[in-house]
Parts: C-alpha cells; structure tokens; sequence
C-alpha cells in the first residue's frame, strides 16, 4: 500500500474568509505555504506582512458576495477549496441580546457562508471535485452562557454545511466542519479582562456550568488550522459531512 503523506494544494485555487487576523490568517498561510494560489477576505487586514492575495468583502452582503464571485471567476472559472473561518462573537445574557448583535452573528456567522456557496455550489459541481470547510465552534455542540447568538449562528452554520455536503456528494465535493473551544485568537482575548483569565479559561467556570481544558491549554491558531487544510487535502479525499472538534477535550459531555 502506498500512502501520500504530503499535503500539496499547488495550483489550487483556494479561497478564504476571515483570513485577516486569528485562525483565519493561519488558513490562508497555511494554504499559501503549501502551494495553493489563496485569495483572503475579510471586512480589513490590519496586520501585516500577508503572505496572500487580499481582498475586501463584506460576506455578509449578498449583492457584494455576487459581485465578488463574478469579478475574480468570470462566467466560467472554479476553485478548489473554500474555507469558511469568518465569524463575529457577541456576548450578553438572551434578554439583554441587542437585537443588532443577534442580527450580527446571523449575518456574518451563517449567512455569509450560505451567500459563498449559493454562488460557488454550481461551480463545484460543474468542477466535479473540491473541499468545503468551514470553522464552527464547540458552543454549537454545547450550551455556553451568554452565547446565545453566537451559538445558535455556529449551530446552524454547522447544519448548513452538511446540507450541503449532501447536495455536493454526488459531484466529489468535500464538505467537513472544525469546531474550536478557546483558540488564543483576538476574539478570545477581548472575552478576557484580567491577567489570569486564560488559567481561569483552562480551569473552567462552575458558576457557568463550564467545563474546563482536559489539556491545560488554549489552543493556538495553527493548530486548529492544521485541521481544516487536512480535511480540505487529499488525505480526507474519503471524509464528509464529518465535524472535527479542536477544544483539548473541552466538550465532554457531547
């Protein structure tokens, strides 16, 4: 049996949301280090030294998104992989939810990602090869205080994408989810608000029937993005429809 250990996306076209800072900014280098040609998009790029093509988009703007697709595809051009890392994160107790802030985490969380592929899916299917994966979250998994919005965003992105992954099977399209638990990422750090609140992370919140990190440590962005370019690489060419949670064995109870 011979067995390719070498993941290689060179010549692949490959887009990615969110990719200005955190995890996303690890997928699209990641891509990009193994050879695939990576257009990022996200809202900015406000760090620096991007070893990418960037590109400003609002995904969740459904004419913007068109608009975006037709520009750098035309009427006829494909990609190979799509990786979904966009997201936005708003905290309150559900009778103190702005309704703004719920609207925030549905548009950008869930209907950006349908906006891409309600666009590309056609594509794909002419192509008749491809990946999808998209970045959940563990709160989809499991009830999290004060993440109402966020949590039923990421819950209902993750049923979208295996919607999909059903509507794409048949074409040898690749659908799969990563689901991270708390990943050092700037959306983690503006939940913390002293100098040992990621040790009270690892530890956990009883008080908020939390659970705490089984592998004393928060996760770094790489590590989550090393799980989305292998299911987006020949190695999964035999996964879909699967999700992968990345929390250090946070969510024990699913």
């Amino acid at each position: 049996m011979q067995i390719n250990r070498q993941m290689d996306f060179s010549g692949q076209t490959i887009w990615v949301t969110g990719a200005g800072q955190g995890i996303g900014r690890s997928v699209a280098e990641g891509f990009a280090q193994l050879g695939g040609q990576v257009i990022g998009f996200d809202l900015s790029f406000p760090e620096q030294d991007y070893g990418f093509t960037r590109y400003v988009l609002d995904i969740g703007d459904a004419q913007a998104v068109q608009q975006a697709c037709f520009e750098l595809l035309g009427a006829h051009g494909v990609i190979d992989v799509l990786a979904s890392v966009a997201g936005v994160l708003r905290l309150a107790p559900i009778e103190e939810l702005a309704l703004e802030d719920w609207d925030a985490c549905l548009r950008v969380n869930v209907s950006g990602p349908f906006y891409l592929l309600r666009q590309l899916m056609p594509r794909f299917k002419a192509w008749r090869r491809g990946a999808v994966v998209a970045v959940s979250s563990n709160a989809a998994h499991v009830p999290r205080m004060q993440m109402a919005a966020y949590s039923a965003s990421k819950a209902a992105l993750s049923s979208l994408i295996r919607t999909a992954g059903l509507e794409l099977a048949t074409h040898g399209v690749r659908c799969n989810l990563v689901s991270p638990g708390s990943t050092d990422t700037p959306m983690q750090r503006g939940m913390w608000h002293s100098s040992d609140a990621p040790a009270r992370t690892i530890a956990g919140f009883p008080e908020q029937f939390k659970l705490g990190i089984p592998l004393q440590k928060i996760a770094t962005p790489d590590e989550v993005a090393s799980v989305v370019l292998f299911l987006a690489s020949n190695l999964a060419s035999h996964i879909t429809l699967q999700d992968i949670v990345v929390d250090g064995g946070a969510s024990l109870t699913d």
